[in-house]
Formats: structure tokens, sequence, C-alpha cells
């Protein structure tokens, strides 16, 4: 891949005429791929001039080129209403070559180069997760958490400062200049996305910070990733700042191996792991996009299209076009949802009232657990999904009384997109009599796949191949009512009347109660998987219709609900769960 020119524009606020003149000047000599602009583009809508109203007017219809790709987030102000109003018919397209990134977003340019942006300013008044106006320059701490599933950035983009990021400089300001008051959040997005430049607002002045390293993680020990953080000033600001930085970056460059000259550590201290509770998590988060296409369109279409990236994939958060209803409680590395099209419904459970198909996502883009890059990070990760895993098992426990277990599976592929595990209540007398792992045995038979082993391989660290797994949990027994368990929801009839595999030894580990099963017992079957043939990834979902007696339920399309059921499905679950959700606990 060659290396890029790219070009980064401080707040342009309204003044687009001789900008994108500038521009075009700069352009014919230097032949960048794209430019960023930083701050705020626009005039502040309630206090503007006739005579930027009519370059606003301009802008819209043509009449300034913008001669190359240019982006775009929020700076501190909103967006006119004419733009929002265009945004929402023109797939974020301002005028041809202007986009809009998005309030919070990652997107990779055609020439590979991944940009990160966070809009807008920290609100302590917005007391939901995510904000949900995605034109008004405000973001909360979980919009700044979302994006750190996009795991690595070439170009972040802010428009306020990360905290402390003057700690350990010996740059300083210039006289008469205001400290700049940073955001947490930022420096832990900054910490967690280690990007080459990170760009940032100072209207009045610019301001460089000498490079710092990151501290290299465990896979690579000898690799300290370096970044530039630089703020330019606005176009045309009193002072003659700098307000425009032009670079060149090669997005295939791996980190030098001898730290330039004045190079300082990183100014962000280590944070602690441990969350603190949002000011408030009632607003969910949807796994579904409603816009897969989110970045600027190639004019050179490929013939295959690549592995969707965080901001087009269905399970990130930093998808920048989610639905904000679905998503039920969010921890420090993992996340809850109901599903999109649920297996079961309202009905099939009757000490429930919701379906109870519920998803444990990890908020990192990676297709297997074992591909989390950061050692630390990928046990975290697994830790917290057995976490919430454990915490419905005890909601299944306090609600049915004892009378549901739990099936959870998961299907883990190198050449996947983003794992996950599903989740589903079965009633106890299913898995006591043995249906429920019947179940798995004879519909993998059907298919002519390999035999279930049964094993605990944790995060799967050590598989050498591709793999199904499925934990089969249920509640400790009350020996005395054992021999009369009665049975929630229907058991397939073809199913039940298979024999109960006998050849398998059972070992005290698969069934013994652990601190992950309370008060119970669980087993852990795997199926691993080759090229030799062709697994269906809808397999754990087609096993669980069969035993529920829900065929008709296989396809999760043909199960889509209005938005208005899925939001009292995930409204009737974060109210069961929530005294369950560790997430919730002060941190």
């Amino acid at each position: 891949m060659t290396v890029s020119k790219i070009v980064v524009i401080g707040g342009v606020e309204g003044r687009f005429s001789a900008v994108f003149d500038k521009l075009t000047k700069l352009q014919s000599k230097n032949a960048f791929s794209f430019a960023v602009v930083v701050g705020d583009l626009f005039e502040d809508p309630s206090n503007t001039s006739p005579k930027l109203e009519n370059e606003l007017k301009t802008l819209l219809d043509g009449s300034i080129t913008v001669p190359l790709a240019a982006y775009f987030t929020l700076g501190k102000r909103p967006l006119p209403p004419q733009i929002v109003e265009r945004l929402e018919h023109s797939n974020g397209e301002v005028c041809p070559n202007l986009y809009f990134l998005g309030k919070r977003s990652t997107t990779k340019t055609s020439e590979g180069i991944r940009i990160v942006a966070l809009g807008g300013s920290s609100d302590p008044n917005i007391t939901a997760g995510l904000s949900k106006d995605k034109y008004l320059p405000f973001h909360t701490e979980s919009d700044a958490k979302s994006l750190h599933g996009a795991n690595t950035a070439d170009i972040l983009v802010t428009n306020q400062w990360p905290s402390l990021i003057r700690a350990g400089s010996k740059i300083s300001l210039q006289d008469g200049v205001e400290e700049t008051v940073g955001e947490q959040c930022i420096a832990d997005l900054c910490s967690t996305l280690r990007p080459r430049y990170h760009f940032s607002n100072s209207p009045q002045f610019f301001y460089e910070r000498e490079p710092f390293f990151h501290q290299p993680k465990d896979a690579e020990p000898d690799i300290h990733p370096i970044t530039r953080f630089i703020s330019l000033a606005s176009f045309d600001n009193p002072l003659k700042q700098k307000w425009l930085y032009a670079f060149s970056l090669d997005p295939t460059a791996t980190p030098p191996s001898s730290l330039p000259p004045g190079t300082t550590a990183s100014p962000f201290a280590a944070n602690p792991r441990k969350r603190h509770r949002l000011p408030d998590q009632d607003l969910s988060y949807s796994r579904f996009s409603t816009n897969e296409n989110h970045h600027r369109p190639s004019k050179r279409a490929q013939a295959r299209r690549p592995a969707p990236g965080p901001s087009e994939c269905f399970f990130c958060l930093s998808n920048p076009d989610l639905a904000t209803h679905l998503i039920t409680s969010i921890a420090t590395d993992t996340y809850l949802t109901t599903a999109k099209g649920p297996l079961s419904t309202t009905s099939t459970f009757p000490t429930l009232d919701f379906p109870s198909h519920i998803l444990i996502i990890p908020l990192s883009h990676s297709p297997t657990l074992d591909s989390i890059p950061d050692e630390e990070s990928r046990v975290s990760t697994y830790n917290e999904m057995q976490k919430y895993r454990q915490a419905l098992h005890s909601m299944l426990l306090e609600k049915s009384k004892g009378e549901l277990g739990a099936v959870t599976w998961e299907v883990s592929r190198a050449g996947g997109i983003h794992i996950h595990w599903q989740f589903l209540p079965v009633s106890v007398a299913s898995i006591a009599r043995g249906l429920v792992q019947a179940a798995f045995k004879v519909e993998a038979e059907n298919e002519k796949y390999p035999l279930f082993t049964t094993k605990d391989i944790g995060d799967g660290v050590g598989e050498k191949t591709d793999y199904f797994r499925v934990w089969i949990w249920r509640p400790e027994e009350d020996r005395n009512e054992a021999s009369s368990i009665r049975s929630i929801g229907t058991v397939s009839a073809d199913v039940a009347q298979q024999p109960q595999d006998r050849s398998e030894q059972q070992s005290p580990a698969a069934v013994a109660p652990t601190s992950l099963s309370p008060k119970g017992q669980e087993k852990s079957l795997v199926l691993r998987l080759s090229s030799d043939f062709r697994f269906d990834l809808q397999f754990g979902r087609k096993v669980m219709a069969k035993l529920l007696r829900l065929e008709k339920r296989f396809d999760w399309r043909e199960c889509l609900q209005s938005k208005s059921e899925e939001v009292a499905d995930a409204e009737a679950f974060k109210a069961a769960f929530k005294m369950f959700d560790f997430s919730l606990e002060e941190g």
C-alpha cells in the first residue's frame, strides 16, 4: 500500500470559499489523498450573518468546489438545520467530496487508513448511556467507550483534548492562552486505540506535543506504538496561529524500532479496568446497523467486499448508525443485548414475561476470543462474559424458582467477524433427562459433523482449529423434589425418543458446580470445525428450535418484531435483570 499525503484543517466556521480556494491551490501542488476538518466546519446557526448564510447556500448548491474528499465531525456547535436535512437524505454527504464522519464513528478510507472520530464535548446533563441526537455537539462517556471496540486507529479525531495530555511535556502554551481542560474518557480512548496521530481543536492557538509512546502489548514486547498529538487553530484566527497541517502516512508501517528524539512516555496514567458506573444505563444500544456504508463510497468497486470493519459490524457499538433500543447492559469489556428476531417468544417460558434470547458480546471487534490482540484484554473479556452468564443464571434461578436451566452457544471461526455468545433458557426437566445434550449430538450426526467432546477449553487460546461450543447449565437439584421435576415449555417428541448417550464417561469437572454456575451443574461440549465440511452458522439456533418445538422460527429474519415490541421486550428483560446486573454497581 502506498504512502498517503493528508491535510488536516482547523475550524472553518462557515468561511467555505476562502478555505476551499486555499485548499484547491494546495491540492494542485501536493495531490493529497484526503482532508480532515477538526473543530467547527459551520458557523453558529443561532448567530450567523447574511454573508455566511449565503456561503452555506452556495456550498449546498454545489457552487463551491471541494477539491478532494474531506471529512468532518462535530465541534462545539450544533449543525445548521439545512445541513441536518441534507445529511438525513444523502448518506452523510453534504456536497460532492464533503462527508460527515458522524458524532462517533470508525471509518476506513479507500487508502486503508482508519479514522476514529468523537465529536462534540462531554455534557454531564446527558443522563443516558449513548447520546441520542447524532447532530448535537455533546457526547457521553458511553459514546467514547463504544469506540474502544475499534481496537486501533491511524488517526483519532476529537473536538476536546484528552485530560493530562501536557503531563511530562516541556512544550509550553504561549502567553495569554488559557489552559485547555481535557476529558478523561478521551484520554482513555487514546490509550486504548494508540493512534499514530491524534488531532483536536483549539480555536485561538496551535499546539503540538512531543510524540509519546505507549507500553507494548504482551504479544509484541519490543514494539512501542507512538502517538503524535496536534491541536489546530481555526482559520483566520486573530493570533495568526497555524490552522493547516500536512503529513504523510503509511498505514502498513510498523512503529520504529528506536524512539524518535524528544519522545516521552505516555502522559496518561494507567487506568483501572473497573469501570465507574455510567450516569444511567436505561438507554439501550443496538447491534444492528441501519446503514452499512457510512464512509466515502468508492468509485472503484471491488469484486469481493472485505470483511466489515467496526463502522459496519452488526455487533460494534462504534457503528455510526445504531438503533438505540436493544442493548440492555454495558460493562468494561462486554455488553448484553436482546436478540433481533428472537427464537423464543414472550409465551415460550411461562415464568418469564420476555423472550429471554440474549447475546453476550465483547466490545473488541475480533472474530474469536483468541484473536483479541492484548492478553490482558482477552482474559478480562472472557471473564466478564462468564460473569454475565453467571448473572443470567442467577436471574433464571430467581424468576423460575429453579425450573429453568440455560444453554449458551458460541461459534468461534478465524474467518468470522465479531465473536459473541447466544443464551437461551430451557427447562430443567429436559436437561436432567439428557434431552438437551442428545439434541445437539443427534443434529450433529444428521449433518454428518464430527463428534462432540466434553471439555472445558476456557477462552480457547489453546485450540488449533475453529469450533462450536455449547454450555448446558441447570440449577442444583432439590433432592426432595428430584422425582417430580416439572417441565417448563415443550420438548420435541423426536428428541425425547432419542436414547441417552451412555458411552461418554462424564468427568466430575464436567458436571460439578463452579463459581460460574450458581447453585448448579454445568457441562461444556465442543465440536471442532474444519474445512472438510460446511458448518451451518445457525446450527445452535436450529437445535434449540427443534428442542422447543419452534421449528417455524429457524430463521431470525422470519421472526422480526416491530420496534415497539423490541423495546417492550428489552425493557421487560432489563427490569428482571436489574438486581443481577453487576455493571450497575458503583465502581
